[in-house]
């Protein structure tokens, strides 16, 4: 009776989005983004939230902020004093000494000079007395310490800020190592390496600097537009209202931009991962791309996806650039009128030149901050629709999570049983249906069949890279579905077709098979699996580096050292994928006759299309469409006359006719 397994309807959807990646060639689907783009105001709300850990840091640094944007606030307003008091000791001067200042201005307007007249009425003007220094002096060095002490405050905050955005981006980068640990195998399918690797390096980059460069630069801005119009009023209320004007205006002007402009910004960082796919893919075959004269093509498939790139990285640029230069308009033109009312507030004695001087510099840290709001847009939008891409990543549908209480075998011997398991990709394509099985401890099990057949899906079911749809398999007993995968994994050794080698010593690669190994146990598997002998041929030996390709050993000789990082494991269950494909003739027989004697007492599962490798294995499964059509030995097999029969004589009996 099939066994539906709960985990199984979770998985469908995955297995068929794996199928239809599968169905098209490598390429297919290259760029398109995993799920529907975010929107700009939840994305940048969930960023700042990532903050949410370094919070006194962050209240650190408001207080910073606030204390330095004060003080520079205040300073326009001290250094106007110092205006005042020049200009009252210029007017002065030319007044009769003795006199006072009601009547130098009585005076003046009996002589129907009245513009005069208000000047020395508002300017605190004394009749006969000069510039007073050392008022002036006191002035000026009050500004001094005060842009002084501001500027510490501005470093501070600078500082702490640094470190607040730094440490938000190292437990990002950390998520974003520790989700990849979580996903299925089905997630990678469907992902171009290439756009994978762009979302955990570029786009984790961009939204580094974006925060780095925009956090402070905005809150800074902000709290500035605040303090300024708070002196402004205190000063002139009209004049006030003159610059206020400019704020709905620069408000809506930037929404209209930002609202096309974020749109492009997505698109350039989707394009960026298809561009990177792209070149990581003919980067990695571009040997094959030389052999099968395929430069044009990939040059000409480069070319279009440069030409997305830079159509939407010119169009998010110069749609988000359009922002600053409409808001450096709008800040001169509240220039131009506080500069003339404010003029004619002093010629009619409402406000000192002083406060006109403080006024007008006060109207350009006003507009200044609004052109540096908006000239951080665009680099606020393109962190965020960097955000989106790592947050899409973030959110992707994980793997079962093991069970809290993981079932543990009593025993480690190697016994692998199938029980009635079913297994799709696609709910509409059957793959592996009511298949039963036991691979008996010490058992050497040979998979054989045709290209589709299911060979490789049977044996990563084993390791439970894909979840079944039906049935269970156990191991010693214990349900795989049952154990913790760090378990169940670590008594299997794997070898595939595919040889990974990472940058390293000969001596580091085989090691990775248990990093806890001695030198002699290090040297024993390289001599059984026949690595030693080549290696004592190189002039570093066992510390000769390999590079990142392994483009510095055959592929023979990558092959022999991933056997040996398997044999070093020592395992319980040991799966060999087509492990002797890359290896010479005579090389192959002399690993046979290794793997016999290190097959002892442990399961074997290989899959082979060369039937010489697996002759001596106590147990040939022939797989079709994802069943198993015969079994037994190779003598029982031949004899038979059935598919294994058909297969083994295509090989070795030299038939010409094509096949059907």
């Amino acid at each position: 009776m099939t066994r539906p397994n709960p985990v199984a309807e979770t998985n469908r959807a995955a297995r068929e989005m794996t199928a239809q990646r599968r169905s098209g060639p490598p390429w297919a689907g290259m760029g398109m983004p995993a799920e529907k783009s975010l929107a700009f105001g939840p994305s940048a709300r969930r960023l700042l939230r990532r903050l949410a850990p370094e919070r006194l840091g962050v209240v650190a640094v408001v207080v910073l902020g606030v204390l330095s944007v004060g003080l520079s606030s205040v300073g326009p307003l001290v250094l106007g004093r110092a205006t005042d008091v020049i200009f009252a000791g210029v007017i002065g001067r030319q007044l009769e000494p003795g006199t006072s200042t009601e009547a130098a201005a009585e005076a003046a307007r009996s002589a129907g000079n009245e513009t005069y007249a208000n000047v020395i009425s508002g300017a605190g003007v004394v009749p006969g007395q000069g510039i007073d220094f050392a008022l002036l002096g006191q002035v000026l060095m009050s500004v001094v310490v005060i842009y002084v002490v501001a500027a510490l405050f501005s470093w501070l905050q600078g500082y702490l800020l640094n470190g607040v955005v730094q440490r938000t981006i190292f437990a990002l980068r950390r998520d974003v190592e520790d989700k990849i640990n979580r996903l299925p195998l089905s997630y990678f399918d469907r992902q171009p390496r290439g756009e994978l690797l762009s979302r955990v390096t570029n786009d984790i980059d961009n939204v580094s600097q974006s925060l780095q460069q925009t956090l402070s630069q905005l809150f800074t801005s902000l709290l500035t537009i605040v303090a300024v119009l708070l002196v402004m009023l205190l000063i002139s209320p009209m004049l006030a209202l003159v610059a206020i004007v400019s704020i709905p205006l620069s408000l809506l002007l930037s929404r209209a931009i930002m609202a096309r402009s974020q749109k492009q910004f997505v698109a350039q960082w989707r394009h960026t991962g298809a561009l990177n796919a792209h070149i990581e893919e003919a980067f990695t075959g571009h040997e094959l791309v030389r052999v099968f004269g395929r430069r044009r093509e990939v040059e000409a498939g480069f070319a279009e996806k440069n030409e997305q790139l830079y159509g939407a990285s010119y169009l998010a640029q110069f749609i988000s650039g359009i922002i600053m230069p409409s808001m450096m308009f709008i800040g001169n033109l509240n220039y131009v009128l506080v500069a003339v009312i404010g003029g004619l507030r002093v010629a009619s004695g409402g406000l000192s030149l002083g406060d006109v001087q403080a006024f007008i510099q006060y109207s350009r840290q006003f507009t200044q901050p609004l052109t540096q709001v908006s000239s951080m847009i665009n680099l606020l939008q393109s962190g965020v629709a960097s955000a989106e891409r790592v947050f899409e990543l973030l959110d992707a549908d994980e793997q079962v999570p093991d069970p809290e209480r993981p079932a543990v075998p009593q025993t480690r011997c190697g016994r692998v049983v199938f029980e009635d398991v079913s297994f799709r990709y696609r709910p509409d394509q059957p793959l592996i249906e009511h298949l039963s099985l036991t691979a008996e401890p010490g058992q050497t099990v040979a998979i054989v069949g045709p290209t589709g057949a299911g060979k490789t899906t049977l044996v990563n079911l084993i390791m439970r890279f894909y979840e079944l749809d039906a049935g269970r398999i156990t191991l010693d007993g214990a349900d795989i579905a049952a154990m913790d995968r760090a378990t169940l994994r670590s008594g299997i050794g794997m070898v595939l077709q595919d040889t990974w080698l990472f940058g390293g010593t000969i001596r580091d690669n085989i090691a990775y098979g248990n990093p806890a190994a001695t030198e002699e146990e290090i040297v024993a598997a390289a001599r059984a699996t026949y690595v030693d002998r080549f290696v004592r041929s190189l002039p570093d030996g066992y510390d000769t580096v390999i590079d990142d390709e392994g483009s510095n050993v055959s592929a023979g000789e990558k092959q022999l050292i991933t056997i040996a990082r398997a044999f070093l494991a020592d395992p319980t269950l040991l799966i060999l994928d087509e492990a002797t494909s890359s290896v010479d003739t005579r090389t192959e027989l002399l690993l046979q006759r290794a793997m016999a004697a290190l097959r002892t007492d442990r399961t074997s599962f290989v899959i082979a299309h060369r039937l010489s490798t697996i002759r001596d294995a106590d147990l040939i499964l022939v797989m079709e469409s994802g069943r198993i059509v015969e079994q037994g030995t190779h003598d029982e097999l031949v004899v038979a006359g059935g598919a294994y029969a058909a297969l083994y004589e295509s090989q070795f009996a030299g038939a010409v006719a094509d096949p059907d």
